[in-house]
């Protein structure tokens, strides 16, 4: 049988149409008009009415999903914070569908007890969409986000249960190095809002504890320059107090240098910058005591003026 409920036809001999109110056999369908009065008719004498909405109905959308090929993704939905090429301040939420489902999703802003729809969508397989955009330097003014996601397939694959996040954004979301973000190919912070459970392997756990302090700590060997200023350590230096930025600096500095030390490096260039001289005032004041330091001078006056210091070990 062709038709549904809810049709709407057309007579082939006769100028009537009406909605298929009943389905009688695999022949015949009951057909209601205008009048009210259901009529029985054979469904080769009807023809649907393409296009046409009832009044107060809702159409009907046929979500086309791509021909699957290949290993089924259950996993892989992220959010991603993307500065524009053109204006490196604003920064664009994007919504990456790395799994195999289609993904229904709708965002939603709320503060002072105000809400608004900021989007609503489908978003394809290994695919993404920009949800939202915002100043970055008005993080702090940023309002709360409800994102709502149901996965949705033709596949015999079972979906996971909707998501829900509700997510106030705070500088130290923000702390962490950019990376490559997956389908877009472009640098940004990232948030896996699918996380895998967390399998922790018990005999490996166990191995850990009986495990010597050198065995637990590696420290891979540093270049032979290392800079300290703060835009290359941190993404987020630009929300941070000048006292939090010196001590992320010092302990940069102090774990380049025990590197260098354990690498057994002869010489290692510490680029602190001029600026104020507070930096440079306490890594010289660290390296004329540690045992492991021969001398330490300025580096490449014509290079970095008083901005770096060499440090020579024993």
């Amino acid at each position: 049988m062709k038709y549904k409920l809810g049709d709407f036809v057309r007579f082939v001999d006769e100028k009537m149409e009406g909605f298929v109110t009943r389905i009688i056999d695999e022949q015949m369908i009951g057909v209601t008009g205008e009048d009210d009065f259901e009529i029985p008719v054979l469904a080769s004498k009807v023809t649907t009415v393409h296009g046409y909405v009832p009044p107060g109905s809702v159409k009907e959308t046929k979500v086309d999903e791509p021909e699957f090929t290949g290993e089924f993704s259950a996993k892989g939905v992220y959010l991603g914070f993307v500065n524009d090429p053109k204006a490196n301040s604003v920064v664009h939420f994007q919504l990456v569908n790395d799994t195999s489902f289609q993904l229904l999703a709708a965002l939603t802003s709320s503060g002072q007890n105000k809400f608004k729809g900021e989007f609503a969508g489908i978003i394809a397989p290994k695919t993404a969409a920009k949800i939202y955009s915002a100043q970055m330097a008005d993080l702090q003014l940023w309002p709360k986000f409800t994102l709502n996601i149901t996965f949705f397939t033709t596949q015999n694959v079972e979906p996971p249960a909707p998501l829900a996040i509700h997510e106030k954004f705070k500088a130290k979301d923000f702390a962490g190095s950019k990376k490559q973000l997956p389908v877009l190919k472009q640098q940004g912070w990232l948030i896996q809002l699918d996380e895998p459970e967390i399998i922790i392997d018990a005999q490996k756990l166990k191995e850990s504890f009986f495990k010597s302090s050198d065995e637990n700590t590696v420290l891979d060997k540093p270049g032979k320059e290392v800079d300290l200023h703060i835009e290359k350590l941190r993404n987020d230096y630009q929300f941070i107090n000048s006292t939090e930025i010196l001590k992320i600096q010092l302990d940069h500095f102090h774990k380049s240098l025990d590197a260098a030390i354990v690498h057994q490096l002869h010489e290692i260039i510490f680029i602190h910058g001029a600026g104020n001289g507070t930096l440079r005032n306490e890594i010289h004041r660290i390296l004329g005591k540690h045992p492991k330091v021969q001398t330490f001078m300025d580096a490449q006056k014509e290079k970095f003026g008083y901005g770096a210091t060499r440090v020579i070990l024993k």
